[in-house]
């Protein structure tokens, strides 16, 4: 059946167009252009950090955060594996070896015990994931960093407007990512940012970003870099997005409070927001009994015309990353009965109502 309701799509409703065809009309459409610079300050401030700088996704922005902290060969980086993919494979890009930690099971984020657990000689950072908005414990995690002597990365593609205990994520760690790719909270269509409060991390991540160029010498390149930077195009489409984000974020929760609502007296367990997290609701996602039962719900919502997703398989199960056999209970037991509802900022209180109505007259008969 036609898909009425997809499980997600960008609102494009303030100065997207405006700003773009500014920049047609200017002509500065690359990486230079005023769009650049002010979609980072903007951002910066939105975060609460110090830095930020823009680049073309999501998945660079985490390889260009581990090469800035030098992040190489003989490696180690704790990271979930319940996680997208991306995570792990950046860390794989730099030739350090990804370690696989087990989540939890009331917030879904990565385990602090675990954490601890896989600790060895060759560890040099932990990349903490706050998966579908929800943040990771926070305040084990900073411990486990200060009494190991270890780098910290947050991976806030999923995060804009999260916080912990009222502080925005990304500014915890020693450097954070952002993604704006078209399904998530604010969008450019591809784009990324990296934050910092270490002056240090932001030069070098500026430096590698524009392909190694020496600072005070043209066409000098001193170090082997990367084309990663983004277009003032893609600013431009940040900037107006940014300008709205409170009201997109404030619609994301409305709609995941009426999931939630709505399912408090079933068996299906909605992804709630916990104590001293601010739950910024990037995908609204449910559990079901059983991984049987997920797949014909899907099927059932998809003859519906509702599109719905997995939640995210566990990375070590995947060939790529499964060479040395591991078990990861909780992820796997996430990962395999997990949903991810529509929770667009446009759905309609209808739409979300009929989303609903679908999911218990299923459950009801199954």
């Amino acid at each position: 059946m036609e898909i009425k309701i997809p499980v997600y799509k960008p609102l494009l409703s303030g100065n997207e167009k405006i700003y773009v065809n500014e920049c047609l009309e200017s002509t500065w459409i690359s990486s230079k252009g005023k769009f650049v610079n002010l979609f980072e300050q903007a951002f910066a401030e939105y975060v609460d950090v110090k830095f930020a700088t823009g680049v073309c996704n999501g998945t660079v922005a985490l390889h260009l955060a581990l090469i800035a902290l030098g992040v190489g060969n003989d490696d180690e980086v704790i990271v979930p594996t319940l996680t997208y993919v991306a995570s792990v494979n950046a860390i794989t890009y730099t030739g350090a070896k990804p370690v696989f930690v087990d989540s939890l099971q009331d917030t879904w984020q990565m385990s602090a015990e675990d954490i601890i657990r896989k600790i060895t000689p060759k560890t040099k950072a932990i990349m903490c994931v706050h998966l579908y908005g929800h943040p990771c414990d926070m305040d084990a995690i900073l411990k486990i960093v200060k009494d190991y002597d270890l780098f910290l990365i947050e991976d806030c593609a999923e995060a804009i407007g999260t916080k912990y205990k009222g502080k925005h994520v990304g500014g915890f760690g020693d450097i954070a990512t952002f993604s704006f790719y078209g399904n998530k909270t604010i969008t450019t269509g591809e784009g990324g940012m990296v934050v910092t409060n270490d002056e240090t991390l932001y030069q070098r991540s500026v430096h590698y970003k524009g392909q190694g160029l020496a600072k005070y010498r043209e066409y000098w390149h001193d170090v082997v870099g990367y084309n990663y930077r983004m277009t003032n195009i893609c600013a431009a489409i940040g900037l107006a997005q940014l300008e709205q984000v409170g009201e997109i974020l404030d619609k994301k929760r409305r709609i995941a409070k009426r999931y939630e609502e709505s399912f408090k007296a079933t068996k299906i367990q909605f992804h709630s927001e916990s104590k001293d997290a601010l739950h910024s609701y990037w995908m609204c996602s449910i559990l079901v009994d059983t991984p049987a039962l997920r797949d014909t719900l899907r099927l059932s919502l998809a003859e519906k015309g509702i599109e719905t997703r997995p939640v995210f398989y566990p990375i070590h199960t995947m060939p790529i990353y499964s060479g040395r056999y591991e078990r990861h209970k909780v992820a796997e037991n996430l990962g395999w009965r997990g949903i991810n509802l529509p929770s667009f900022p446009g759905l309609k209180t209808e739409e979300v109502d009929y989303i609903i109505d679908c999911i218990l007259l299923f459950m009801k008969e199954n």
